[in-house]
């Protein structure tokens, strides 16, 4: 069983966890804005005196924070899919369609199916 599969049982099983990591997310995004805003002019002062080292720290954190909260929303959200839809599912995008219009349909196609799901 693939480790897809292992959380959208769990998370269907225990749906006041998957509430949980839901609201996590949504914690973690808005806490990571505040500290942003509150902590901006300090950590401006802190790069100035290693440049190099001390951006690579930060754009770390960042894409840590990015990954938390994706990870938060697909163990949130894992819960709606239907029995046997595949677990990785991307939008096909410009690969099927060569034309702008079908570029469109794709997206609007992709769009409506991820619609479905948070009814």
């Amino acid at each position: 069983m693939t480790v897809c599969k292992q959380i959208t049982k769990f998370s269907r099983a225990h749906e006041h966890i998957a509430d949980f990591f839901s609201l996590l997310a949504v914690v973690l995004l808005f806490g990571s804005i505040w500290v942003i805003l509150q902590y901006y002019v300090p950590v401006s002062d802190w790069i100035r005196h290693d440049p190099v080292w001390h951006t690579t720290l930060i754009v770390g954190a960042l894409v840590l924070d990015v990954v938390l909260v994706l990870s938060f929303l697909a163990i949130g959200s894992s819960r709606f899919g239907e029995e046997g839809e595949r677990c990785f599912g991307t939008f096909a995008g410009r690969r099927n369609h060569s034309s702008p219009t079908g570029l469109f349909s794709s997206w609007l196609k992709h769009m409506e199916s991820v619609g479905k799901k948070h009814r």
